[in-house]
C-alpha cells in the first residue's frame, strides 16, 4: 500500500512539473521566426524578358514592436518577432523566393528586393512592386494539455507598370487556427509561414502578367 501511494505521489509530482515547464518556459522571452522557406523549383523554360523589382513593404501595423505573444498556463507571457525585426521585409523576401521559383504559371521570374530605403532605379524594371502591411500576428495562448495558435495576415500590394504607367492593387488577407497538445515555438513558426504563402498564392491567382505589365486575371 505504501509503495502504490508512492509511485502515484511521483507521478502527481512529474506530471505537476512537467505542465509547470510547459506554462512558464521562456516567460517574458523573445522568440525570433524564421519564415522563410524553401520553394520547389519551376520545371525549367526559358526565361521571361520581365524585370520585376520588389520593395520593402511599409509596415502600418498598430504594434510594431513585435508580432504577438503566448500566455502561459500559469501566468505571464513570452513574444515572438521575425528574424532582424522587419516584418515589411520579410515579405518582401518571401515573395521575392516564390516568384523566383514558382511565379505566374509555375514559371520562374526575374526578380530582385531594393535594399531598405533606396529609391528603385525604374531603368532597372519593367514592374515595381510594393505594399503596406495592415496586420501580420501571431498568438498562443496555453491552457492545461493543450495550446491555441492563431495567426493572422493582412496586406494592400501595388504593381506599377513602368512601361504604360498603370497600376494594380490588390487587398490580400487570411487567418489560420491550430490547437497543439505539445507547444513548440515551432507551431507558430510554420503556422505563420502558412499564412504568409496562403496570402501569396491568393495573389498570384488574382493578377497575371501581359506584355511586360502586371494585370488583374480575368
Amino acid at each position: 500500500m505504501k509503495q502504490t501511494r508512492g509511485r502515484l505521489g511521483v507521478g502527481i509530482v512529474l506530471t505537476a512539473s512537467l505542465l509547470m515547464g510547459v506554462g512558464c518556459g521562456g516567460i517574458g522571452k523573445t522568440f525570433y521566426l524564421d519564415l522563410q522557406q524553401k520553394q520547389a523549383a519551376a520545371q525549367y523554360m526559358e526565361p521571361e524578358p520581365v524585370r520585376i523589382v520588389i520593395e520593402t513593404f511599409e509596415d502600418r501595423r498598430l504594434e510594431k514592436n513585435r508580432l504577438g505573444l503566448r500566455t502561459h498556463v500559469w501566468g505571464g507571457v513570452s513574444y515572438f518577432n521575425v528574424e532582424g525585426e522587419r516584418p515589411g521585409d520579410v515579405i518582401a523576401r518571401a515573395l521575392a523566393d516564390r516568384l523566383k521559383t514558382r511565379g505566374w504559371k509555375d514559371r520562374a521570374w526575374t526578380v530582385q528586393v531594393a535594399s531598405s530605403g533606396a529609391v528603385t532605379n525604374l531603368n532597372d524594371a519593367d514592374i515595381v512592386i510594393s505594399g503596406q502591411l495592415l496586420d501580420f500576428s501571431a498568438n498562443a495562448k496555453s491552457r492545461l494539455f493543450s495550446t491555441v495558435v492563431n495567426t493572422s495576415s493582412k496586406m494592400v500590394i501595388t504593381a506599377r507598370n513602368i512601361g504604360d504607367q498603370s497600376s494594380t492593387i490588390r487587398g490580400v488577407e487570411g487567418a489560420q487556427r491550430d490547437t497543439v497538445v505539445w507547444f513548440s515555438e515551432d507551431d507558430v513558426q510554420q503556422l505563420l509561414a502558412a499564412t504568409l504563402k496562403d496570402n501569396i498564392d491568393r495573389y498570384l491567382a488574382d493578377t497575371t502578367i501581359e506584355h511586360k505589365a502586371l494585370r488583374p486575371a480575368r
